[in-house]
C-alpha cells in the first residue's frame, strides 16, 4: 500500500505505474483518492477549528457567569453544544471518508522497481540465468503420478473419495522422500543462518488483508465458517503476520526467518495436462523462508534468498533457471519477483517451482511493522521466497534422478534423511 502523500505529491508516477501494470481500469482511482484526501484534509481542519472555538467559547462561559451574566452565558452554551453536535457529524463522516481511502489505497498497485521488465504477462517475463545443463535421457519419462504409482507411491482415487478432486496420499518411500526434502530444506536454511519456525496455520482477516491483495485473497483463500480465520495458503502469511502492530529496534534487524507449514489454496480455474496429479493441488506441504529488514538492504536480501533456493536445487542436481516476472505478471503489492524454474526432461522445458518476492514497505504500511531508528520511525520492508514446495520438487527430483530400469537415484546430501539409502527401486 502506498503513502496517500506519495500519491498526492507524484499522481502521474502512480498512474504510469498502473499503466505499465496494464490495469488502466484502476487509472480513475487516483483522481478519486485525490478528491477524497482533499476533503478529509478539509473535515480535520474545520474540525480542529471547531474544536478550538469551543475551547475559546468555553472560557467565555466562565467569565459570564462569574459576571452575573446568566443569560448571555446561556446562549453561548447553545454556540458550543451546536460545535458539538457539529463536530460529532464531521467525525462520522470522516471515519466513511476514510475507510474509502483505504480501501482505494489497498487497490492501487505498488510501484515497481526500475529494473522490472514491462510486460503483459508471464509470457513476456524474462530469463535472467541458467543453472546446470538440461538433459534429456535416451529413455522415455512417463508422467510424474505413473513414476510414482510404480512405487506404491501415491493414491489419487482413494483421495478423490474422501477429499474430493486436488488432494492425494502419498505412500511408502514417495511419502519419506517427500519428508526428506521439506526435512533436508529446513536444515539447510538453519545453515545460512534463518531461524527455524512452524507458524499457525490459520490466521485472521486483518492479516490476509495486510499481506495480499484483495484478488489474491479471493482467488485463494479458504475461510473457516463462523470465525474470523483463513487457512494459510503460504506460510509467509503467518510469518510476517508475526510482526503485526510492532515497533522493532533498528538494531535488532534483519530478521531472517525459514519456517514449515501445510499450505491450503482453491486453486481456481482449468489448467493443462501437465497440470494434473500433485501440480496443482488444495493441500501441500511447503518451507518458506522470509526476511523483515531496513529499506536500504532489501535489494541485497532479495538477491540472496533467491540464490539460496538455486544453491538447495542444485545440491539435489535438479537444473534450474531463473525468471525476471514482468511488471504485469507482479501481485499488486510486489516490487520485484523472480521465479526460480527447475528443469523437466519429461516436458523438455522449464516449470516453475519457487517464486521470490521484494514487496517494499506495502505489506509493513498495511501491517504496520515500524522501525525506530535513531531518526524516528519508519516502515519496514519484507521479502519472501519458497525454499522449497514438494510436490512440485517432487516431479523435478524424480524426472532428473529417474534411471532407465524406473529406479531413483537419492543424491548424496539426501541419503541421510533417506536412512542411508542411495537408490529407491
Amino acid at each position: 500500500m502506498l503513502d496517500i502523500k506519495f500519491v498526492r505529491e507524484n499522481p502521474e508516477i502512480v498512474k504510469q505505474n498502473i499503466r505499465n501494470k496494464f490495469q488502466d481500469e484502476k487509472l480513475p482511482l487516483v483522481d478519486e483518492v485525490l478528491e477524497l484526501d482533499v476533503k478529509n484534509r478539509a473535515i480535520k481542519q474545520e474540525v480542529e477549528g471547531l474544536r478550538a472555538e469551543r475551547n475559546k467559547l468555553s472560557k467565555q462561559i466562565g467569565v459570564l457567569m462569574g459576571q452575573g451574566k446568566k443569560d448571555e452565558a446561556e446562549e453561548v452554551k447553545k454556540q458550543v453544544s451546536a460545535n458539538a453536535d457539529r463536530v460529532t457529524a464531521l467525525s462520522e463522516e470522516e471515519k466513511d471518508v476514510e475507510e474509502r481511502i483505504r480501501k482505494i489505497m489497498m487497490t492501487i498497485p505498488n510501484i515497481i522497481d526500475p529494473s522490472v521488465p514491462i510486460g503483459r504477462d508471464d509470457s513476456e517475463n524474462v530469463e535472467v540465468e541458467r543453472f546446470g545443463e538440461p538433459v534429456v535421457p535416451d529413455f522415455e519419462i512417463p508422467y510424474h503420478t505413473e513414476i510414482m504409482e510404480r512405487f506404491n507411491g501415491i493414491d489419487l482415487e482413494s483421495a478423490r473419495r474422501v477429499a474430493g478432486n486436488g488432494f492425494y496420499y502419498l505412500m511408502g518411500d514417495i511419502a519419506r522422500l517427500h519428508s526428506a526434502v521439506i526435512s533436508y530444506a529446513r536444515d539447510f536454511m538453519i545453515d545460512r543462518g534463518f531461524t527455524y519456525c512452524v507458524p499457525p496455520f490459520m490466521i485472521r482477516s486483518d492479516v490476509v488483508t495486510g499481506v495480499m491483495s484483495f484478488a489474491e485473497m479471493d482467488a485463494m483463500m479458504y475461510k473457516i465458517e463462523g470465525e474470523d480465520l483463513y487457512l494459510i495458503g503460504t506460510s509467509e502469511h503467518s510469518m510476517i503476520g508475526k510482526f503485526i502492530d510492532t515497533i522493532n529496534k533498528e538494531e535488532d534487524l534483519p530478521y531472517t526467518l525459514t519456517s514449515y507449514s501445510p499450505c491450503f489454496r482453491k486453486e481456481k480455474g482449468a489448467h493443462g495436462i501437465e497440470e494434473r496429479g500433485v501440480y496443482r493441488i488444495h493441500q501441500f506441504e511447503k518451507q518458506e523462508m522470509i526476511v523483515v529488514c531496513k529499506p536500504e538492504e532489501s535489494k541485497m536480501w532479495f538477491d540472496k534468498l533467491w540464490q539460496n533456493t538455486v544453491d538447495l536445487f542444485r545440491s539435489l542436481d535438479i537444473p534450474v533457471r531463473t525468471l525476471e516476472c514482468c511488471s504485469g505478471d507482479l501481485a499488486d503489492l510486489k516490487v520485484k519477483s523472480v521465479d526460480v524454474e527447475a528443469w523437466s526432461p519429461r516436458q523438455k522445458k522449464y516449470f516453475e517451482v519457487g517464486s521470490c518476492s521484494n514487496l517494499g514497505d506495502a505489506q509493513a504500511r498495511r501491517l504496520r511493522i515500524r522501525v525506530a531508528g535513531p531518526n524516528g520511525k519508519y516502515f519496514a520492508h519484507t521479502l519472501n521466497n519458497t525454499v522449497v514446495a514438494p510436490p512440485r520438487m517432487l516431479i523435478a527430483f524424480l524426472e532428473n534422478n529417474l534411471n532407465a530400469d524406473g529406479s531413483v537415484n537419492i543424491p548424496k546430501v539426501l541419503q541421510p534423511y533417506m536412512g542411508g539409502k542411495t537408490v529407491i527401486k
